[in-house]
Order: C-alpha cells, then structure tokens, then sequence
C-alpha cells in the first residue's frame, strides 16, 4: 500500500517539473526585461552597467560581470542606492527579487 503511495506522489509531484521549469525560465526572462528595460520613470540597469548576458555594457556602475554580486546585495543596492546608484522604492517587491535572482545567477554569484 505504502509503495502505491509512494508512487502516485512520485508521478504527480514529477507532473509539475516541465511548469516548474516554465516558471524559472518565465522568471529569468522578466528578470532579463527588467534589467534591460527599466520601470518608467526608473532607468533601466543596463544604462549604467555591464552584464554580458543581459547584452549589456554601461560604464557608469560595477561591472556586475565582475562584481558577482549575491541576490541579497543586489536587493540591499536598489532598496537603499549605493554611491551614485539611487534606491529603487517604486518597484515592487516581486521587481526587486525577480531582478536580483537574475543578476545574481547571470552574473555567477558564488
């Protein structure tokens, strides 16, 4: 019995993996589009820093490329502004970890 069990968990919970994956590559996509395009009226990251993955090579802040920034930072960084880089206090809190999680893995946070 347990092993019917065990079973029909294993299949249903193996059904969702291609959603899962459809939701990370869904959320790497927005996390793309928010740093190559920006939030009106907030400019977009890529005007002032490079990502090479995100095709972008501004001069202005850290080479993120470089940096290797952890989500966690990149959060702190737009909530709070860092140097000439201001605060981002108009984007959601779904933006601002969507952004983060997609700099942090495009650039190859450790």
């Amino acid at each position: 019995m347990r092993l019917r069990v065990f079973a029909a968990t294993s299949l249903a919970l193996l059904s969702l993996l291609p959603s899962i994956g459809a939701q990370a590559q869904a959320s790497a996509d927005d996390g793309r589009k928010l740093f190559v395009d920006g939030v009106a009226p907030l400019p977009a990251c890529a005007l002032c820093h490079t990502l090479k993955k995100a095709g972008a090579s501004g001069q202005i802040g850290p080479d993120l490329d470089d940096l290797r920034p952890g989500a966690d930072r990149v959060e702190k960084a737009m909530r709070n502004g860092i140097g000439p880089m201001p605060s981002f206090k108009t984007l959601t809190e779904v933006q601002i970890k969507t952004l983060a999680a997609y700099v942090a893995a495009v650039a190859g946070a450790p």
